[in-house]
């Protein structure tokens, strides 16, 4: 599967402000979206399997494959286009061994450690960070910087995903460390134009 990694949208509902997550993501797909992850920490499995029809049928009008977080299960379920898991997640060898084959496992990493086991153990691309501090997930990890970020995506040959704590005014920096994309949440859906946010997004990532 051909993916473009530029523009990619992690859901989370506390930042909608609002507006429903299926408009918001509607508009933010309109802008450029690229990537899609569905990320429902607080909800139980019903919930999100329902949520998670909803987004896979938005986005495959959109031509826009779906990422699943954490939950192998409603990937599953509902044949998402892939699976991201983080540190504390479901093993990685496991979760690779349970996907079917051809579907898309991401894997969050900090430092070029995780970075080079992620590739080894079957990661199809790595979502690294945080890169700035961020407002929208509570973490114990301390920034990274762009310049550790640059280090990562050296140490390794497929694509890495720049997140954390990036908008307008630092995308220029993260696209000089090499990587293939952005990751954003509040970037995007924290704002009252969805759908301008992610264009804009876009725009100063192509030029």
């Amino acid at each position: 599967m051909s993916v473009n990694y530029s523009l990619y949208l992690v859901t989370d509902r506390g930042m909608l402000r609002k507006k429903s997550l299926y408009s918001a993501v509607e508009a933010a797909l309109r802008g450029g979206v690229t990537l899609l992850q569905l990320r429902e920490k607080d909800a139980g499995s019903g919930e999100f399997y329902n949520i998670a029809l909803e987004m896979k049928k938005l986005a495959n009008s959109y031509g826009v494959p779906l990422i699943i977080n954490d939950r192998l299960d409603i990937s599953l379920a509902v044949d998402a286009d892939g699976l991201h898991i983080g540190q504390d997640d479901l093993p990685l060898q496991v979760a690779k061994k349970l996907l079917v084959p051809g579907k898309i496992l991401g894997y969050t990493v900090s430092n070029v450690v995780e970075a080079v086991y992620g590739e080894k153990n079957g990661a199809d691309y790595l979502g690294a960070g945080p890169i700035y501090h961020t407002g929208s997930k509570v973490t114990e990890i301390e920034p990274i910087g762009t310049a550790k970020l640059k280090e990562i995506r050296e140490s390794v040959s497929i694509p890495v995903v720049g997140i954390g704590g990036i908008g307008m005014p630092n995308i220029v920096e993260v696209k000089k460390s090499g990587v293939q994309g952005i990751s954003v949440i509040s970037a995007i859906l924290a704002k009252d134009d969805v759908e301008a946010a992610a264009r804009d997004l876009k725009s100063a990532w192509s030029e």
